[in-house]
């Protein structure tokens, strides 16, 4: 499984680590950003973060409270 995230559409509302913190916190910029994920290039056209989890846990109700759907969870 992965979480995705694409950080181009994040507005920061900080929702997806208030309801999963074991995945998500707060990057310097104020946008979201996957624990333990290296972090996206600024620039490239993707801007897109990427981890591989063995337990989706919280991701999938913070990827369903994103207000602009930036998270994205592949099973």
């Amino acid at each position: 499984m992965k979480i995705k995230l694409e950080r181009e559409k994040c507005i920061g509302c900080g929702s997806c680590w208030i309801i999963c913190p074991d995945y998500f916190e707060t990057a310097e910029d104020g946008k979201s950003h996957i624990k333990d994920s290296p972090p996206a290039q600024a620039g490239n056209k993707a801007d897109i973060e990427e981890l591989e989890i063995e337990k989706i846990k919280c991701s999938e109700s913070a990827a369903e409270a994103c207000p602009t759907q930036c998270i994205i969870i592949e099973k």
